[in-house]
């Protein structure tokens, strides 16, 4: 469990680069519907190279690290234990600094994809599709593996990217059939379609969304809404977008750093909505 509440204590996100981390201001809104005056949450670029050097520097008074990238991989070595969810893709994006000096990794991200689709009402599929193979990609199949019953196209541009994803779906025990990238359109006409891609990756998309779509998690957030969203969503289509990731997998660093539970998801939601809004 990590240290009293009521103590004075310090969390913060690393990543390179981080000054666009949205992960301050859903935290700091956390604490402050939570009562918890004393807490303070902070942004560092930190690299690869530099990561040990900080992990050496923190005190007793740190509760918990969010990491991005590129962190997630690098910090496990630096961990006491890392939870069954972290290590089934190789990720932790939360790190909880106990009271008794122990470092916890976990992974949020994936309970928090699928924490996002039930809130818009998608908890089981027959089937889905991913856009892209990177880091993402491996969190959005362990997510859909916990609500897929068949099967999930993914769709990628190389054949490295195939060969990680067909390792990552051996893994976790995930029936994929992976597809090239020049046939990314038909992925639209699957029952959920999660994009994963950089911004832009699937702009030539939005003209191939059909009449009546489904489910689409896009993971982006800024700019938002990405073209292949914004059609999506003017042809009646269920849209999910990355602040609804990035606030379901703050809710649970929030929870499991500060004890308290449940996270003030509404108050971080409006915090995170008013931030994007003003950028």
């Amino acid at each position: 469990m990590p240290a009293p509440a009521t103590d004075r204590r310090r969390a913060a996100v690393l990543g390179s680069p981080i000054a666009h981390s949205l992960s301050p201001v859903l935290h700091r809104a956390a604490y402050a519907e939570l009562g918890l005056a004393d807490w303070t949450y902070d942004r560092f670029d930190v690299d690869e190279t530099a990561l040990p050097g900080f992990f050496e520097g923190l005190g007793p008074e740190w509760a918990g690290l969010s990491l991005t990238m590129p962190l997630k991989r690098a910090v496990i070595p630096l961990l006491d234990s890392v939870s069954e969810t972290a290590a089934s893709v190789d990720a932790v994006n939360t790190v909880v600094l106990t009271a008794d000096g122990r470092r916890t990794g976990d992974n949020t991200d994936i309970p928090g994809i699928v924490a996002a689709l039930r809130e818009h009402g998608v908890e089981k599929v027959e089937s889905a599709a991913i856009l892209g193979a990177g880091a993402t990609a491996s969190s959005a199949l362990a997510a859909l593996a916990r609500i897929c019953t068949g099967e999930i196209a993914v769709y990628v541009r190389s054949a490295a990217r195939a060969a990680e994803m067909r390792g990552w779906a051996q893994r976790l025990g995930v029936d994929v059939r992976l597809a090239d990238w020049a046939d990314a359109a038909e992925a639209l006409r699957a029952p959920l379609v999660v994009a994963t891609t950089p911004a832009g990756a699937t702009d030539a998309l939005a003209a191939a969304v059909p009449e009546r779509p489904t489910t689409l998690f896009d993971v982006l957030y800024d700019p938002w809404p990405t073209a292949l969203a914004a059609r999506w969503s003017a042809h009646g289509g269920a849209v999910v977008s990355g602040l609804d990731l990035l606030l379901h997998q703050a809710v649970l660093q929030v929870e499991q750093m500060t004890g308290r539970t449940p996270a003030p998801l509404a108050a971080m939601r409006k915090a995170g909505e008013h931030a994007l809004a003003d950028r």
